[in-house]
């Protein structure tokens, strides 16, 4: 194949060889034929004389006379003999120079009309071959551009599946973001109702200011709550990178597909191109402009790495999805396991003092029992301490009286005797009487010092239960259903709907 702007070569364009006739006589001359060839310009650069014929351009110069080259100007003249004497004086050639002349024209003639017959025929077939040359490399161009715009369609296609999954897959991430936040921003509520509960329960008193399970299960509960918040907001910084490098991953595909678009806008006007377009022109030196940076090959390869590399920021895209949907599934399950581990610490330790309020409280009301006791125990001491003393007066009175008697009268008899055992008896009597009056009182005493500690106690239970059942159980009654953990709802759509939770 040649490249055009370059000279053709036919069989008429070399050196001419015989044609079979006679070499014509030295003696005739030949007409003078002066070839000028026109060299061959590319469409376009034709100068304005290019509508002439730019093979070969004939300049004869016909010598009617071989001696016409030394005879002088003089010799032009009119004879000034008589025309009767002109034939007869001035003869110069013989009727064989003539016939050999006429002979000579003919061959001159004929030669050139074969000649010229085979140059219009070479031409006719140049101009064939090179129509056909000229349509066959238009078509094998349209094919060429058939076979790009199917390449570019195919890639095209591609590009657009994976940036329509990879768009499907950026708003399933941000999805997943917001879910998270949403989820955090949930966790906050429990986890101040559980700092809540702590600080209530710092206002017990006493004895039940103690380091119970309730208090470990809501410690180990606030830890809980931070770290399942701390997870979900880390969480959310890795879906937020990963949206990141997905949007880079889609810039790149958007990119690509419009580069396709444009391309194949491009390439369809030039396959529709025809011979008859109206928008067709000349472009001169394009053919010497070579601005492509890439060859099928790496052109191919290009959108295939893009399309990978959507598919790998899918894939991790798609890992950390199920990572976070495992995470928040996880985090919600610890978080109700835990919240209801606490309750039932608080519903148990409720139910401890409770019990221990109600013993306490049938103590106070045995102790008040054994207060009203003690005192009607005094009272009848008292009374009957009051009551030995006159027997006693009356025994002490005798034997007073009985020392009075005369002389031998003053007999230790039976009556003397009894007297006297009678005052001692009555007399230990009202010791032992004031003895017991005295422990009765103390032990009344120590009845109404129990009675104190036994009300006091029972304020603190009493305080205690106010604390655990009414105040941080009344706060616990309610906490985030599952979906609102999981971050299926938003805090900020709608306000806080928590899942009721049965205390027993």
């Amino acid at each position: 194949m040649e490249f055009l702007g370059t000279s053709q070569t036919a069989s008429y364009c070399g050196s001419k060889k015989a044609c079979g006739l006679s070499a014509l006589p030295p003696s005739v001359q030949t007409p003078v034929i002066q070839e000028s060839y026109q060299p061959y310009y590319l469409p376009g650069y034709r100068y304005l004389n290019s509508w002439r014929p730019s093979l070969f351009c004939k300049v004869s110069s016909v010598q009617t006379c071989p001696d016409e080259g030394t005879m002088s100007h003089s010799a032009l003249r009119p004879p000034t003999i008589l025309p009767a004497l002109r034939s007869a004086l001035f003869s110069r050639y013989s009727p064989h120079d003539w016939d050999q002349s006429n002979q000579l024209q003919l061959r001159g003639a004929e030669a050139s009309r074969l000649w010229a017959g085979r140059l219009m025929g070479d031409s006719m077939r140049l101009m064939q071959d090179k129509d056909q040359l000229t349509r066959q490399m238009q078509e094998g161009t349209c094919r060429n551009l058939g076979q790009r715009l199917s390449d570019i369609g195919f890639w095209k296609a591609e590009l657009g599946y994976e940036l329509e999954r990879l768009l499907t897959e950026n708003h399933s991430m941000d999805t997943v973001k917001k879910r998270l936040e949403c989820a955090a921003d949930e966790v906050n509520c429990p986890l101040q109702v559980a700092l809540e509960c702590l600080y209530h329960r710092e206002k017990r008193i006493g004895i039940d200011l103690v380091h119970d399970m309730v208090e470990k299960n809501l410690i180990r509960e606030v830890d809980l709550l931070k770290c399942c918040q701390e997870q979900m907001r880390k969480l959310a910084q890795r879906v937020d990178i990963q949206i990141r490098d997905n949007r880079d991953a889609q810039h790149a595909l958007e990119r690509d597909f419009e580069d396709k678009s444009s391309a194949q806008f491009i390439d369809e006007k030039c396959f529709n191109l025809r011979n008859t377009s109206d928008c067709i022109s000349f472009f001169h030196g394009m053919e010497k402009v070579d601005g492509t940076i890439s060859v099928p090959e790496t052109w191919a390869k290009f959108s295939n790495d893009n399309i990978k590399h959507s598919q790998n920021m899918r894939a991790n895209s798609i890992r950390l999805r199920e990572e976070a949907e495992n995470l928040l599934e996880t985090l919600s399950d610890q978080m109700w396991k835990q919240f209801t581990n606490t309750n039932l610490a608080f519903n148990a330790r409720i139910s401890e003092v409770t019990d221990v309020k109600n013993k306490l409280q049938t103590q106070l009301a045995k102790t008040l029992q054994e207060i009203f006791q003690a005192e009607n125990t005094i009272t009848l001491l008292e009374r009957s301490i009051m009551a030995k003393e006159c027997p006693l007066k009356v025994a002490q009175t005798r034997l007073e009286c009985r020392t009075r008697r005369p002389n031998v009268e003053l007999c230790r008899d039976i009556p003397q005797f009894k007297l006297v055992n009678e005052v001692f008896t009555i007399d230990d009597t009202l010791q032992t009487l004031k003895l017991r009056l005295r422990e009765t009182q103390d032990t009344l005493q120590l009845l109404v010092m129990t009675k104190s500690r036994l009300e006091h106690e029972l304020a603190i239970k009493a305080n205690t239960l106010c604390i655990d059942k009414e105040k941080c159980m009344g706060m616990r009654k309610t906490f985030p259903s599952t979906p609102r953990l999981a971050g299926y709802t938003c805090t900020a759509a709608r306000p806080f709907t928590p899942c009721p939770v049965p205390v027993h």
